[in-house]
């Protein structure tokens, strides 16, 4: 296996405008509030590659955090990109299967409208296809259809008791495949929610 280099992060303030239609006005938090974390990471292609993700400020060592285990653990990653990169469109993202955290919107959950942790810059959403959003029958990027049956685990894939699972507890953020009637195999949270 051929060594990786070392690690790299980087933080940087973030503006309205870098954050495109990912924000507006009435988001729940400013750019102000938010960083642009630029982190190492290793593709499905096993070498070594950097992205960016939007996320809190009060997040941002925690998520540094994450992202080096899981390139010491070589945990495949297929992008990093803030979802500005399309058009604030969560679901362009997904079906990108890209990872990214901040993106103001509404939660996808059942029940009354409220923001989601997204909208916080406090949920990361990690190899969408491979980690798909299960409402019954609705499949969440379609591509991850491929991937609902959880009992045989694939590269990229989140599961418990697994590398990607345990980065993200290790800093106390939850798991949203453990939620049984809408599981969320792609979504991790500092909240919860």
């Amino acid at each position: 296996m051929q060594a990786l280099p070392p690690f790299h992060a980087s933080s940087s303030p973030v503006t309205a405008a870098e954050l495109g239609a990912s924000w507006h006005a009435g988001c729940p938090v400013g750019p102000e509030r938010l960083r642009t974390l630029h982190v190492s990471f290793v593709g499905f292609d096993g070498r070594a590659h950097r992205g960016s993700i939007v996320v809190h400020r009060d997040v941002a060592g925690a998520v540094t955090a994450v992202f080096r285990r899981l390139y010491d653990a070589r945990f495949p990653i297929r992008r990093m990109e803030p979802v500005a990169k399309y058009g604030g469109s969560d679901r362009r993202s997904m079906a990108a299967d890209n990872t990214s955290a901040f993106n103001c919107r509404f939660a996808s959950a059942p029940g009354p409208k409220r923001w989601s942790a997204h909208a916080f810059g406090k949920a990361i959403d990690v190899n969408t296809i491979e980690n798909p959003y299960v409402q019954g029958s609705y499949v969440s990027p379609a591509a991850g259809r491929a991937y609902v049956e959880r009992f045989r685990y694939r590269a990229g894939m989140a599961v418990a008791g697994g590398v990607l699972v345990r980065a993200f507890a290790s800093v106390g953020w939850l798991w949203g495949g453990r939620w049984a009637s809408t599981p969320d195999y792609q979504h991790f949270s500092s909240t919860g929610g």
